[in-house]
Formats: structure tokens, C-alpha cells, sequence
């Protein structure tokens, strides 16, 4: 028998809580990494606060833990950090509104939504409602009334306050109405501050410029704040402090070592930030973790539950490029989803498939990038199924790896100049740029080593990809003659800094053409 002394009970294994969000759920015995120390902080020093964080990061289990603090229930704290430090443990009236659910494609949807809510609310704690009036008016008379009747003011906790929004970015009508209809129920907590103890807002992104919160001045948006960037995740110590045993366990249905499995786990769900890295630990996606650990399978989980559409079609039509490893934002770009902007990147970010790698204090710039393999794995295969239609997942991948890894590059052009063939009309734009990120995405999806427009010396090369016995060198042309790209490889020795590696080389050039919308020719070179 060991003593999990996560959930306070004797057990015989671990119970992750797959799927569980509530508070009052996973203290019944599931794992519970102890997050009270930061709910303690934010309680006492201030009173509205707003969090962006990615889908499936604890948004809805940190927003359980402080409704259940904020309701008295002392029981269920009984071991943790705040039990040490909290001696008054006062009931307060909570007003939890979740907007998980809701489909809202109209206002009407929305005013449903929120109706139900104040309605639930108001008979929950025995007040009156009047469900003809305006859900801000609503809202309003709630709150005034539940100071009066409770003898303590309300608290406030918002749970995707923006998914309305998000499910209606690509509809700029639908998103201005919507945006009208929720700036003027969150203006309530402004006019009724008198009436409310604490206020909460959670979701994914900040839409700075719909000015959603420019009525709550008052509201601090802790989102980069370096004293709360593990308020959601599990963070390196965390890792090593609550889960050393989950690694041992998962290393053995490996057959590898403890050491060498914590460090393929952080290879593959590691690698996020939400402050400047000098200052904050990198944090693991907790949804992935919790599931590998359960189904002992280092599976990509988080990828697996959907990506926002609109997402991929923001990057399809801004034509953005997906073999860029890394980017400079400043940090406004971080703060605000502008639905208008050219700019995808503080979606990427925001989103969670893009994350902190570097910090400039003195410029304000961050330096983004993908935060581990399973978000880098599981990207690449959405945008290549995007670029390549419904017909893209059709094609062999045994085969297109049997080819690159025999040396077939005949083959394997011809594999893929069929695959080209079928990417829809609308996607087969006029550029090499294209071109270029379909191999970098299909590269990528086979699991190999790819570098995109390498810099050397005397020079810069478009592609290079390596696999166990071979290191491809790839230069593109669009309509021009193949053997300048030939020519441009061997005159500016792209080769050169690869020599030594053992493996052999081959070069690759290949030609786009307007006309074909495809590869029209190529030439292959082997060292």
C-alpha cells in the first residue's frame, strides 16, 4: 500500500481524473496537484481578474476550486495549502455562469443562455427574477438582491466567456452583435460593484478590440503575470513532485528508464509558458499528461479533441507559413485577438499552439514557437489535410516513408505529384509558398527532422530532411528551368555542411508550374 498523498487516502493506484472538472469530484480520490496556494493569492489581493488560457488547460477545475472555497467548503480542502491559512472559511453566494456549452448562433441563442442562468441563480438562492426584462437588468436586480438577502456580496465566475465570440469569428456580423450583447452584461460587475466580493473571467483569447472589458477598467488580466503562470498546467517540479511514480510505472511498460521517460514526456506534452521564460518553469499540457499516464501511451491527446476550425482558415487565408519554427510578436500582439488583423499570431498563441520560447525586456517582444511534439505532430497533419482536401488522408504514408527511406525520390515525387493533383482548386494557389508548405507539413507529419530555409554561409537552402540514412537537400523553383535549382545547390555547396554527418546525401531539385499547378519536373542528385 502506498500513500497517495495527492487526494489524502490509502490506495493501491492513482486515479487520474479523465474528464472530471469539478472541485467537489476529483477530491472524492482522484490526483489533485494542489493549485490552492495561487487561489489563496488571488483571492486576497484582489478582486477581478481575467485568464486566457488554452482548451483543456484547468480553466473550469481552477473556477471549481474557487467556487468551492468561496461557498465555505472547508471539508473538501482538508491537507491542502489553504487550509493552513484560511480561518474564517464564510459562505458567500456564487454566481457561476459556463458558456462551454452553448452552440449561440444568434443573439437570441445567447439571451437563452443567459436567461437560464440568471433564472437558475435567482431560484437557487430564493430571490425574485423577472424574465421579460434584459438579462444586463436581470443581472443587475440579482445582484443587488442577493447582497440583500445573503448578507454578503456575490461572487462572479465566468467560464469561456468568449465562446460566442470564437464560434462566430469568421461571421463579423454575428461577432459585433454578440460582442454588443456580452459588453453590456459584463458592464454589470462595473455599475454593481458594490455588490460583488470577487469576479473571475476565463476563456482563451482577449478581444481587445471589440472592447468587451473597456467598461471593467478595474480588471486585472493576469494572463502573463510570471506569479501565475502555473495557475493552470503542471509545472516541471510539480511533475517530479506529485507524478514521480506515474514515470516509473510508464517507463516499465516502456522498457526504459525512469530519466529517459520523463524526458520523452517532456519532449512530447512539455514546453509551454505564459510569462518570461528567465522567470516561470515550463508547463506540461495537463490534459495530455493525466491521459498518458492512465492509458500508460504516449498518444497525442489534447491534438486528438478538436482544433478550432476557424484557426485553419485564418492561416489558409492570410497564406501563413508553416515551416516557420519561430516568430517575434511584440507583446500587444499577445494581449488581444483583433478578428480584422492580417495577423494569426496571437490566435496561434492564445490557442495554445503557439507558446513562449524568449523575452525581450527591453523591446517588449516575445519569440513564439510550437510547444512540444505532440502540438507540432498533430498541427502539421491538420494543416496538410487542410491544404490537400478531403482526398489527402487517402494516400499511403508506409509508402511515402518506404521511399524516403530507401533513397526513391522518383517515387516518392511521383507519390506526391499525384497528391498535388488533388488538392482542391480554391488552395492550389500561384506561388511556390504553397508548394513549400505542403512538403514542410507532409515532411513533418512522417515524423522527420525538417529544416526550412536553412541559412549557411554562402547562402540559404530551402529544405533539408533527415532521415536514418539519408539527409535530403531540397531547393524549389517556380517556372523556371530545373537545373537552375541543380546548378544553384552544387555553385553555393549546400552539401558542404553535411558532409561529416555519415549519412548520405542527396539533392533534390524540383520545379512548381503555374500551368500544371503541380511539380513539373525535377532532377536528383545522390553523393
Amino acid at each position: 500500500m502506498k500513500k497517495c498523498y495527492l487526494c489524502d487516502m490509502e490506495t493501491q493506484e492513482l486515479k487520474y481524473p479523465i474528464g472530471v472538472q469539478s472541485f467537489q469530484e476529483i477530491r472524492k480520490g482522484y490526483v489533485y496537484v494542489d493549485k490552492t496556494p495561487l487561489v489563496w493569492r488571488l483571492t486576497t489581493r484582489g478582486k477581478y481578474y481575467f485568464l486566457s488560457r488554452p482548451r483543456r488547460f484547468g480553466k473550469s477545475l481552477l473556477l471549481s476550486t474557487i467556487e468551492a472555497y468561496f461557498m465555505g467548503r472547508k471539508e473538501l480542502f482538508e491537507g491542502l495549502y489553504i487550509s493552513t491559512v484560511e480561518k474564517e472559511w464564510a459562505e458567500y453566494p456564487v454566481l457561476h455562469l459556463d458558456l462551454n456549452t452553448g452552440v449561440f448562433n444568434s443573439k437570441k441563442e445567447l439571451r437563452k443562455v443567459l436567461g437560464a442562468f440568471l433564472k437558475d441563480s435567482a431560484k437557487k438562492y430564493g430571490v425574485s427574477d423577472n424574465p421579460r426584462s434584459t438579462p444586463p437588468l436581470r443581472f443587475k436586480h440579482l445582484l443587488e438582491e442577493l447582497s440583500q438577502k445573503c448578507g454578503r456580496n456575490a461572487v462572479i465566475l465566468v467560464d469561456e466567456y468568449d465562446k460566442p465570440l470564437m464560434n462566430n469569428i469568421d461571421d463579423s456580423e454575428k461577432h459585433e452583435e454578440i460582442q454588443k450583447e456580452l459588453k453590456a452584461f459584463y458592464g454589470v460587475m462595473k455599475t454593481c460593484d458594490q455588490f460583488i466580493r470577487f469576479g473571475m473571467i476565463t476563456g482563451v483569447g482577449r478581444f481587445s478590440k471589440v472592447s468587451i472589458f473597456s467598461d471593467l477598467n478595474n480588471l486585472n488580466d493576469i494572463s502573463l503575470d510570471d506569479a501565475y503562470n502555473a495557475i493552470c498546467g503542471i509545472s516541471e517540479s510539480e511533475l517530479n513532485e506529485y507524478f514521480s511514480e506515474s514515470i516509473a510505472t510508464l517507463a516499465k511498460r516502456y522498457k526504459t528508464t525512469p530519466g529517459e521517460m520523463h524526458a520523452a514526456i517532456q519532449r512530447k506534452y512539455d514546453g509551454y509558458r505564459f510569462g518570461e521564460p528567465e522567470l516561470t518553469e515550463r508547463i506540461y499540457n495537463p490534459f495530455s499528461l493525466v491521459n498518458c499516464f492512465e492509458e500508460r501511451s504516449l498518444r497525442d491527446y489534447w491534438f486528438d479533441t478538436g482544433t478550432p476550425s476557424f484557426l485553419i482558415k485564418t492561416l489558409m487565408k492570410v497564406g501563413f507559413n508553416f515551416s516557420k519554427d519561430e516568430i517575434d510578436v511584440m507583446e500587444n500582439v499577445l494581449k488581444g485577438v483583433n478578428v480584422a488583423a492580417s495577423s494569426p499570431y496571437s490566435l496561434l498563441y492564445q490557442t495554445g499552439y503557439f507558446t513562449i520560447k524568449d523575452y525581450d525586456p527591453r523591446f517588449q517582444k516575445y519569440t513564439l514557437g510550437i510547444p512540444n511534439e505532440e502540438v507540432r505532430s498533430g498541427f502539421s497533419n491538420l494543416a496538410f489535410i487542410a491544404y490537400g482536401g478531403k482526398k489527402a488522408n487517402e494516400f499511403s504514408i508506409p509508402e511515402f516513408l518506404s521511399d524516403l527511406e530507401t533513397g526513391n525520390v522518383d517515387g516518392f515525387m511521383q507519390r506526391l505529384q499525384s497528391m498535388i493533383a488533388h488538392i482542391p482548386y480554391e488552395q492550389a494557389v500561384q506561388s511556390e509558398a504553397v508548394y513549400h508548405n505542403v512538403l514542410y507539413l507532409l515532411f513533418t507529419m512522417l515524423g522527420y527532422q525538417t529544416e526550412s530555409e536553412c541559412h549557411m554561409n554562402n547562402g540559404r537552402t530551402d529544405m533539408v530532411v533527415k532521415t536514418r540514412q539519408y539527409i535530403y537537400i531540397f531547393e524549389f523553383k517556380f517556372n523556371e528551368n530545373v537545373a537552375k535549382a541543380m546548378c544553384q545547390i552544387n555553385r553555393r555547396q549546400y552539401d558542404k555542411p553535411y558532409q561529416a554527418d555519415g549519412r548520405q546525401i542527396v539533392k533534390v531539385a524540383v520545379n512548381f508550374a503555374s500551368d500544371q499547378r503541380n511539380i513539373a519536373d525535377w532532377i536528383v542528385e545522390k553523393g
